[in-house]
């Protein structure tokens, strides 16, 4: 039996294939999972790049500090302490080194920032069905980096300041006692125990609520202030979630840290002597001692840019879990992909990752999800009319027909369906019956 007419691209078009990203809400066990998948999803870009990156940066910052500060603490070296030179060259040194610190702490942010946005980037065309590579990732990234790095900047000086003022705190409540008040010491410092207590959970509450930053930059161009806002209202509903996925991802990549990074450091210390038992003498000794005392830092380098992809990996999807629940993202991406198969350009579509004022979250918490046994089963209530039963032209009601005989003297014809009449007496008799 053939169809009622062909099916053509136009009619149909197969289902759209989920990939690395489920275009539905995710399941806690597929964002604990998903991360660790986006890094075979696309290695030459996330690991091989995030690798490259961080071993770059690693010796930079070797490179600059460590020749810094041998030729400052040289200086410093051949002044005599009783030369009146010597105090300004010392906190001369002092500072330059401070403030090389500072600038290899930008850089090691500017890493940071990188990755939080090539990683977003890379979900987002997942989420797309597209692989891109690292110059499509970068175009993507690039008009967000300033924003990134402003941000990282911030978390960064937020740290600071909080160490810096539990620490001061503490300091003042140890030179309190120095002076000879032993209980205004041991109010200080108790004081600043139950602060650092206390700024654990806050900075931990204000990271979770703050996680979906990167995202937000790179694949909604939000500026830094929505984009704090926009997180906010994200992860409403959701703060436990996030937390548990973050934490028990970060646990995982320390443990694999530090069981790798662990015996290799004691392998290290146990060769070290053995190859140069009085110290390095010459070249080949020097050589090997720096390759048994780099090589295991170097591993531990490449297991730590694997932790930042999966992170970053973990909070960009974790976006997309949240917009999927709260603004309708997973239907937006199914019509954008299928309008992809039937040949639509992706300049004619616009970007899917837009945020439509109707369907954007808001100040209102979002609304909760009605439960299961709260909502009629399958099946029940009034069906909808079906248009297809509906004929276009509609039937005429019945108009009942009146009874007519065949012939004269003939009983009633009966209808179909209907019963028949009751005796209603004998019937009378025929002309001329019984005359005389």
């Amino acid at each position: 039996m053939s169809a009622p007419y062909p099916m053509s691209p136009q009619h149909w078009t197969p289902a759209v294939r989920s990939g690395l990203v489920p275009l539905h809400p995710l399941t806690f066990g597929a964002l604990l999972g998903r991360p660790f998948a986006a890094l075979r999803h696309n290695p030459k870009v996330l690991f091989g790049f995030a690798i490259v990156l961080q071993l770059l940066v690693a010796l930079v910052t070797l490179l600059v500090v460590g020749g810094v500060a041998i030729a400052s603490f040289l200086r410093l070296e051949s002044l005599s302490p009783s030369s009146p030179d010597f105090a300004p060259v010392m906190w001369g040194t002092i500072a330059i080194n401070v403030l090389v610190g500072l600038a290899m702490g930008l850089l090691s942010l500017a890493f940071t920032a990188v990755m939080q946005g090539v990683v977003a980037a890379d979900i987002g065309y997942a989420a797309l069905g597209e692989k891109a590579g690292l110059r499509r990732l970068w175009e993507r990234m690039r008009p967000a980096f300033w924003r990134l790095l402003g941000w990282s900047l911030v978390q960064s000086v937020a740290a600071v300041v909080l160490i810096a003022a539990v620490g001061g705190l503490i300091f003042l409540g140890v030179m309190t006692g120095i002076d000879g008040s032993a209980a205004g010491a041991g109010i200080a410092i108790m004081f600043g125990v139950l602060l650092i207590l206390a700024a654990i959970p806050l900075w931990v509450w204000l990271s979770t609520k703050l996680l979906l930053v990167p995202s937000i930059l790179v694949l909604e161009g939000a500026r830094l202030r929505p984009a704090l806002v926009r997180s906010w209202r994200l992860t409403r509903g959701r703060f436990w979630n996030t937390f548990g996925v973050m934490f028990l991802i970060g646990a995982i990549m320390s443990t694999a840290v530090g069981v790798v990074s662990m015996p290799l450091s004691l392998l290290g210390s146990l060769f070290a002597p053995v190859i140069a038992p009085t110290g390095p003498n010459d070249a080949s000794e020097v050589v090997t001692m720096l390759i048994v005392t780099v090589a295991p830092q170097l591993l531990v380098y490449v297991l730590q840019a694997v932790a930042v992809v999966v992170q970053c990996a973990a909070a960009a999807f974790i976006y997309l879990d949240c917009r999927m629940r709260y603004e309708g993202l997973d239907h937006t991406l199914i019509a954008y992909r299928e309008r992809l198969d039937l040949g639509i350009a992706a300049d004619e579509q616009g970007d899917p990752f837009a945020v439509d004022p109707s369907t954007a979250v808001s100040s209102a918490p979002p609304p909760r999800p009605t439960p299961t046994y709260a909502s009629a089963p399958v099946g029940w209530g009034p069906y909808p009319p079906d248009p297809a039963a509906q004929s276009a032209f509609p039937a005429a009601p019945y108009q009942p027909q009146p009874q007519q005989q065949a012939y004269p003297g003939s009983p009633p014809q009966q209808r179909p369906g209907t019963s028949a009449p009751g005796p209603q007496g004998p019937p009378p008799p025929p002309p001329g019956y019984g005359g005389a």
